[in-house]
């Protein structure tokens, strides 16, 4: 578990393609107490430390990871965000972010606005009811506010602080992005699955709704 709050830019100092899985050393210079088997987010993606030493990490990321998320991007050099996973106690400075990416969005436009940028990203549109404004999302692992969204898209207004600690100064119209909206959202559509005819899934399902008035009615609504 995660808050989406960056510790550090990292960088890539190995990826060893194997087949469709690969092992990725990284490099993260704010951490020199690892422990073999902890969490620690790569963009936005909870991978598990194999083996480490005081300057680096290694994690695997599996077929499944590489095709849900942006990691197959990373080369020898490519700069990351990083975070170690949440510890009892700590602060919540941003939202709950489990590490498991819903979708690859992309980066639409940057425009300024004042010292900050604002980011339009357009993503699958069955994760729409996921994203409200104002609302919390995740992305490449980064806890954000959501300013303007519709079915498909959502902007954020990204300040100073989070240009200079995060790789998002980078983005440019085109990159892929890893995107989790919140899991509470998430949560919420399951347990009113049976009663609103969608999926758990982000995606539609044709049954039909039994939320419907007479149902409640007889429930004393």
């Amino acid at each position: 578990m995660f808050t989406g709050i960056i510790q550090g830019k990292g960088s890539i100092a190995k990826a060893e393609n194997r087949g469709k899985e690969t092992r990725f050393t990284v490099t993260a210079p704010d951490i020199k107490d690892y422990a073999k088997g902890e969490s620690i987010a790569i963009n936005g993606v909870c991978l598990t430390v194999e083996t480490y030493s005081d300057s680096w990490f290694s994690c695997y990321a599996s077929k499944e990871t590489m095709d849900c998320t942006n990691l197959g991007n990373l080369k020898p050099g490519s700069k990351i965000n990083y975070e170690r996973a949440l510890a009892m106690g700590d602060r919540l400075g941003g939202h709950i972010v489990s590490g498991h990416v819903d979708c690859i969005a992309s980066v639409e436009s940057v425009r300024p606005a004042g010292e900050s940028r604002i980011y339009r990203i357009k993503f699958p549109a069955q994760y729409g009811p996921f994203v409200v404004p104002k609302g919390s999302i995740g992305l490449d692992g980064i806890s954000l506010t959501v300013n303007d969204c519709g079915e498909d898209f959502l902007e954020v207004n990204i300040i100073p602080e989070t240009q200079d600690q995060t790789t998002i100064s980078d983005w440019k119209p085109g990159y892929r992005v890893n995107m989790e909206t919140d899991v509470i959202g998430k949560y919420v559509q399951r347990m009113l699955g049976p009663w609103t005819g969608k999926s758990a899934s982000a995606k539609s399902d044709s049954a039909e709704s039994k939320l419907t008035m007479d149902f409640l009615r007889k429930n004393g609504f």
